[in-house]
């Protein structure tokens, strides 16, 4: 791991310039660390309606960031990143925290659950990525 974090914006702001943000620092991101690829977790719809379509619209900004800078961008299910992660497809967040600590080595993690749920999509892309090379 050489780095994490998340893109923070600010609750009063309205939604569109917290896309633009999010476009932005991505951006800044992708020119700053030249990453190989993005992973991204599909969206699953939960009961609350508005924040999947919010979290579905920030998700339709990082594949449109991928794509205008060339990363190629893959997407995983819950279900494949606990499996690539724990073993366990139905792992709790629990389970996927200690995984992830122990898979990158670090002593503790990131406080934002959002930071460690990305981790663990990195892990299972580079998984899936190891494999397909063999095959």
């Amino acid at each position: 791991m050489i780095t994490s974090g998340a893109v923070l914006t600010e609750a009063k702001q309205s939604f569109p310039l917290r896309l633009l943000k999010l476009n932005d620092d991505l951006e800044n991101i992708i020119d700053e660390y030249k990453p190989d690829a993005i992973s991204v977790e599909e969206l699953f719809f939960n009961n609350n309606a508005k924040t999947a379509i919010n979290v579905a619209q920030a998700r339709g900004v990082i594949l449109v960031v991928g794509c205008r800078k060339k990363v190629p961008t893959y997407e995983y299910t819950p279900l494949q990143i606990k499996q690539a992660v724990v073993g366990y497809g139905r792992a709790d967040k629990i389970q996927v925290q200690n995984m992830v600590k122990t898979i990158l080595g670090v002593d503790k993690l990131p406080k934002l659950d959002d930071t460690t749920d990305s981790m663990a999509a990195a892990i299972c892309h580079a998984h899936s990525a190891k494999f397909s090379l063999k095959l």
